[in-house]
This record gives C-alpha cells, sequence and structure tokens, in this order.
C-alpha cells in the first residue's frame, strides 16, 4: 500500500475529520461574529477573548478525564456520540442573544471536542499499520489542519456573501453531520478492554504519568511549546505586521497565511521520507530550529520586500510541519495500544497549555516592544526551550531495552515472551511505561 488513503477506513475516517475541521473553522468565525453581534464594536474583544480562554480551559483541563470516562465505550460509538453532541450544540448557537448563553454553549463544544480529538488521534494507528503508512498517514492530517486554518476564513467569507453571520453555526453543524456519517462507515477496532476497577482518578492521570515518565515524550513536549512561543507570534501579529508595516492588514495578512500554508503543506508532505532517513528527533530538532532561525532573520532583516516576506513564511510554514506532524508517531511508539488514548489526551492537554503561555506573551510583547523585537526575543527563547529538548530526550534512544525484573516470580506471564533466562529475570523487549514498568 503507497498511500494510507487506499485503506478505505482511512479515508472515511479522514473525510471525518476533515468535515469535523471545516465545522469548528465556521464556528470560529461564527463565534468572531457572535462577539460582535453580542458586545458592540467596544466589547467584541473580551467577549472573545472569554470564548478562546474557556476553549484552552476546556481542552487544557477536560482532555484526560474525558479520555478516562470514555474508555470503557466503544470508540466508534464514542466519536459519533461526540460529534452528534457537537453538532446539538451548534443549532442554538445561531439563535443566541446573550453572552452568558454563548459562553456556556462554547464551553460544552469545546469539553466535547477534547475527548473527540485526542480518541480519533489515538484511532488512527490501529486502522494504518505499518510505521511508513502511518507517518503519511499523519502528514495527510497535518495538511488538513493546515488548509482548514487558511481555507475557513476563505469559506467562511464566501459564505457570507449569500447568509448572516449566525446561519455559520447552522452550515457548521451540516458540516459535522457529514463527519457523522463517515465515522459510521468506518471501521473502528476496539483495543483491550481498560482496567475499570482503578480509581477514576488513577485511570486518568494513567496517560500523565506515562507521559512525564518517558524521556522522549518529555522531549515531544518541550519542542512543541518551543515551537508554540515563536509560532504565537506569526497566529498573533502577523495581522498587525501586515497593517503596520504593509499598510493594509486586510490585503496582506490572507496573503501571508497563504505562503504560511503552503509552506505547511510543503512541510507535512516532506516529513514521511525526512522522519525514515533521521528519526523523530532531528526532524522535529530541525523544524524547531528552522522555525526559530527564520523567526531572527525576519526580526534583523529591514524592511524585507513582499517577495522575501513571502519565502519567510514559507519557511515558517515549513519549519511547523517537521515539529507538529512526527508527534504522534512518537506516542505510538511509547505507549501500549490500550494506553495510546490516554497518552493522546495527555499531550492535548500539555501542547494546549503550552500555547496558553504562549498566545498571551506574543500579543504582550509586541505592546511592550516592536513586532520585529518581540519575534527576536520568541525566537531566542524558543532556541533555548529546544535545546533543553534535546537535552531531555537522549539521541541514543532505541525502542527495545534490555532490563530486569528481580521482583516477579519465575512463573510470572510477562516473562516468558520473551523468555527471561537472565539473572534476576533480564530480558528485551519493546520498552514502555506501564504497572510493570513503573520507571525508565
Amino acid at each position: 500500500m503507497a498511500s494510507p488513503l487506499t485503506n478505505p477506513n482511512f479515508r472515511w475516517l479522514f473525510s471525518a475529520q476533515i468535515c469535523s475541521l471545516v465545522g469548528v473553522g465556521l464556528l470560529t468565525v461564527g463565534l468572531s461574529l457572535a462577539a460582535y453581534r453580542i458586545g458592540g464594536a467596544e466589547a467584541a474583544g473580551q467577549v472573545l477573548g472569554l470564548l478562546l480562554a474557556l476553549k484552552m480551559v476546556a481542552y487544557v483541563g477536560l482532555a484526560p478525564l474525558a479520555e478516562s470516562l470514555l474508555s470503557g465505550v466503544p470508540r466508534k460509538a464514542a466519536l459519533v456520540a461526540l460529534d452528534i453532541g457537537r453538532m446539538v450544540l451548534l443549532i442554538p448557537m445561531a439563535f443566541t442573544t446573550d453572552i452568558w448563553q454563548i459562553a456556556a454553549l462554547s464551553f460544552v463544544f469545546f469539553s466535547l471536542s477534547a475527548g473527540f480529538t485526542p480518541l480519533y488521534q489515538s484511532v488512527i494507528p490501529d486502522v494504518v499499520l505499518g510505521e511508513d503508512l502511518y507517518t503519511k498517514a499523519l502528514s495527510w492530517s497535518r495538511v488538513a489542519y493546515t488548509l482548514e486554518a487558511v481555507l475557513s476564513p476563505v469559506i467562511a467569507g464566501a459564505l457570507l456573501t449569500v447568509l448572516d453571520g449566525s446561519s455559520l453555526f447552522l452550515v457548521a453543524a451540516l458540516a459535522f453531520s457529514v463527519s457523522i456519517a463517515a465515522i459510521l462507515f468506518s471501521k473502528v477496532p476496539q483495543p483491550s478492554a481498560p482496567d475499570g476497577k482503578r480509581p477514576f482518578w488513577h485511570r486518568a492521570s494513567k496517560g500523565l504519568r506515562i507521559y512525564v515518565r518517558t524521556p522522549r515524550l518529555r522531549g515531544l513536549f518541550l519542542l512543541n511549546f518551543a515551537l508554540s512561543l515563536s509560532m504565537a507570534w506569526v497566529l498573533v501579529n502577523t495581522v498587525a505586521y501586515a497593517g503596520a508595516r504593509l499598510g493594509d492588514s486586510e490585503r496582506y495578512f490572507p496573503v501571508l497565511m497563504a505562503f504560511y500554508g503552503l509552506g505547511a503543506g510543503l512541510g507535512a508532505f516532506s516529513v514521511p521520507r525526512l522522519v525514515k532517513r533521521t528519526g523523530e528527533r532531528r526532524a522535529m530538532a530541525l523544524g524547531a530550529f528552522a522555525f526559530a532561525a527564520c523567526g531572527v532573520g525576519f526580526a534583523v532583516w529591514s524592511q524585507p520586500a513582499l517577495a522575501a516576506l513571502a519565502m519567510i513564511w514559507i519557511g515558517f510554514g515549513l519549519s511547523s510541519s517537521l515539529v507538529l506532524t512526527p508527534g504522534g508517531l512518537v506516542i505510538t511508539r511509547s505507549a501500549h495500544t490500550s494506553d495510546r488514548a490516554a497518552v493522546f489526551a495527555a499531550q492535548f492537554s500539555l501542547s494546549h497549555a503550552g500555547w496558553l503561555l504562549a498566545y498571551p506573551l506574543a500579543g504582550w510583547l509586541a505592546t511592550q516592544v516592536s513586532l520585529e523585537m518581540a519575534m527576536l526575543m520568541l525566537s531566542a527563547l524558543s532556541l533555548v526551550v529546544t535545546l533543553i529538548a534535546l537535552w531531555v530526550w537522549p539521541a541514543h534512544d532505541p525502542l527495545e531495552r534490555v532490563h530486569a525484573h528481580p521482583e516477579l516470580p519465575s512463573d510470572h506471564p510477562h516473562l516468558r515472551n520473551p523468555e527471561a533466562i537472565a539473572p534476576n529475570h533480564k530480558h528485551k523487549h519493546a520498552f514502555r511505561i506501564d504497572d510493570l514498568h513503573p520507571h525508565w
């Protein structure tokens, strides 16, 4: 199989992801317009800031809890139920007139998304078998995320020529209905049954425990955080740069972000070959260093022409894909099949915690110093965090490791495959944090 798209189950799930992303993108535009409609010109920013803060709170705080609550539910049923919940919530959003109403509906919507996204991510490696194919599937997924960010405003703009702003919520609900249908047509394998006898908080924190005890996962978090520090400037301040330096934010902001999207797409498609040649650690570190280098070059370049800015923003996009795309492969290697959903939920929560810090930092710095100096400072900080990540994530990081089990009796099932015949029941296999291997 040369492409994961030849796998019918992946095609259905990928179609569901695209429809879900379109729905979320239209929701984002709809919330912006609702904030203006409800708060007026003076309070629109505060209303939208509240809604985005609620989104981050839901993503950071509820993803591990949602995974634990859903651990005993068949994954296909859980995905469908979460999508139905999000679709139903979009309908009353079209008719809300009070801040508390839109805030409450948005928080519940984002809470369901905090359960859906990590669960969906944990399903893909069980559907697309083989490391090379799974890496390509991750690339397609990254392209979908990038295109959604770039195209959603375009789609929304086209719809707003014939519909009012409130109707975007209804169109988003329609997109989720198609996502539900695609999931229903797919076949989602069910992992081994979770241990429901453990206390809830033990199960809810399982993914975080595995995450913080695994060096490569700690490195993954730091590399993602390093990227978020400098990438936040691009996402927060590009519109201000287009207005202040280029003279027309409405004209040049979409142009710059389109070049960013082009670079992200190119980067995502280059990841499988690069990862196969260098491994995830080097590929992700290269992306983090490259993004920061583009930021430094941009900051010190005096009045770059639009053509130069286009190349810089392509570099930003390409570098971001090198960091973000291989993350699923790192998690898949670091967790048992039955634990993947919990670890994906931990990654979802921790990565958004990084963005929760990076977004306001990028905006605040831009008000304290010049836009270029803010990017220079964030890029320097990003370089420091990347170096720490490379120290935390050792260069020599084999999957299989020799280790001993002196605490286990000789007839323990774990010692049979592979057979442990050395002193202290020493044997070698793919090493992952679990109940029998609580420490690295």
